[in-house]
């Protein structure tokens, strides 16, 4: 996750910075993940003045009410009694003269610390605000993570915060919380409230009592019956989903997507490599070593064309389960037929 170490570097030094009481004269925080941008906004209008100090110094603009002039022009007044002023500009997205501070970006005030806070958006890398500010400021680019990704997110998040979780706890977070950041901040912070004084290790028990999670009847668990090929688990599982209130088709076929295309990846690598190494596991197929196990039997299970024909069954069930040629059907009953199909 290239991607990821970087931004958390960077997250790391602004935040640091912050906490010395360094700062930048202008923040451009930006992205499709929210979570970092969020992150480094809250924690610049915690630092930037003291509470004495925000009455007169500090303005939160939101981009639907106001525009680049106004913005502007408060970033150009002087702080009144404190070292500095803090000009906040939320959900910069929405404002439609959001390129013209690109003027004031150019000559910044030393004395001003402007925050332009972009909600799972970006600013054109090729037009003046974007060069201005990475050129006088900071730019902040949180892109967002993939599915494959965001077991190894997980664990490293809990060593983040002195804890460890095991691999099947992480995946099966993950498959319920998908790629949203904050919502596995907020999952993690309800945990860790119920969770007896002193654990420092998450096992998948834990993930299952209190996140509420039925580890038995889920996308993870049912991937991992296809892969093993237990026919009756697995469309005992399917049916379970398929039932569930919120259930949603394009959602799993997102997850079973991934999965038989890892299967297919690592089908390739056998076929160039019959006995792969540890190393050349984890490059393809970006899991934890301890599902190695289950994607051997998942390519001894499904042979290369078997993999391609279940691909294709995937793009063209996604298609029904959109709304598609799929009758009178629920989309309960599409994911069973779907799975019966992959089955045989």
């Amino acid at each position: 996750m290239a991607k990821g170490v970087d931004i958390e570097a960077a997250v790391r030094k602004i935040l640091s910075d912050a906490e010395r009481g360094e700062f930048a004269p202008v923040y451009l925080l930006m992205g499709e993940e929210p979570y970092y941008p969020d992150m480094v906004c809250d924690a610049i209008i915690r630092q930037a003045l003291s509470d004495e100090e925000r009455d007169f110094n500090q303005t939160i603009f939101f981009g639907l009410d106001v525009d680049a002039g106004t913005v502007a022009s408060e970033a150009r007044c002087y702080p009144m009694m404190a070292e500095r002023r803090l000009v906040v500009l939320k959900e910069a997205q929405s404002m439609k003269t959001l390129e013209d501070l690109s003027l004031y970006c150019a000559e910044p005030m030393d004395s001003t610390v402007l925050v332009i806070l972009m909600h799972g958006a970006s600013a054109d890398k090729r037009r003046a605000l974007y060069k201005n500010v990475s050129k006088n400021g900071v730019v902040l680019d949180s892109p967002a993570l993939r599915d494959y990704e965001i077991d190894r997110w997980i664990s490293s998040y809990y060593r983040g915060r002195g804890l460890s979780i095991d691999p099947d706890a992480a995946a099966l977070l993950g498959e319920y919380t998908g790629t949203d950041l904050g919502r596995i901040a907020v999952e993690t912070d309800k945990l860790l409230k119920n969770l007896p004084e002193g654990t420092k290790t998450i096992t998948s028990a834990h993930v299952e009592k209190n996140v509420g999670i039925s580890r038995q009847y889920n996308i993870f668990e049912l991937t991992r019956a296809l892969s093993l090929r237990e026919n009756a688990k697995a469309l005992k599982i399917a049916t379970y989903i398929g039932q569930a209130p919120k259930f949603a088709m394009p959602m799993a076929i997102s997850a079973l997507f991934t999965h038989f295309y890892r299967i297919l990846k690592y089908e390739a690598l056998l076929m160039r490599s019959p006995h792969p190494t540890s190393e050349q596991k984890a490059s393809i197929l970006s899991v934890n070593p301890y599902f190695f196990r289950e994607y051997d039997a998942a390519a001894a299970n499904y042979p290369l064309r078997k993999t391609m024909a279940i691909i294709a069954l995937l793009e063209e069930y996604d298609f029904k389960g959109k709304g598609g040629d799929a009758g009178e059907a629920s989309p309960g009953e599409i994911l069973i037929e779907l799975i019966t199909k992959i089955l045989n």
